[in-house]
């Protein structure tokens, strides 16, 4: 049981590198496009699907990571800031990517704790 515990934490774990890798790309196309002329703001969600997973499940044990998969969607709002209908705030997205370079260094810290802990209980 112990074993399934550690491992499935590494499948979440996983799933969140993947949304905050597929978040930086989506960040780093709004910064790459902030003077597009309508443009649409891109982003991931992720977080949502993970807490309603969480929420239906009880346990963060049983969740079927299979089913739960970063998506990028399109921002519609703040269109009446900008004539050219390009909603890309470039001080958001550097804040941003501050942010998610924080979680990813987070999330490899702890899938690397994890695989310390599995190896400790394998005994090596």
């Amino acid at each position: 049981m112990l074993f399934n515990n550690l491992y499935s934490n590494v499948n979440i774990l996983e799933k969140a590198l993947d949304a905050s890798w597929l978040r930086n790309e989506a960040i780093a196309s709004n910064i790459a496009n902030a003077d597009t002329p309508g443009y649409k703001r891109k982003d991931v969600e992720f977080e949502k699907y993970l807490n309603e997973a969480i929420k239906f499940n009880k346990s963060i044990h049983e969740i079927d990571t299979d089913k739960i998969n970063p998506k990028i969607i399109t921002e519609y709002s703040n269109l009446k800031n900008r004539m050219d209908e390009n909603n890309v705030d470039i001080d958001v997205e550097m804040t941003e990517m501050a942010k998610n370079s924080i979680k990813y260094n987070t999330l490899i810290s702890q899938v690397s704790n994890q695989f310390k802990r599995i190896s400790i209980v394998l005994g090596k």
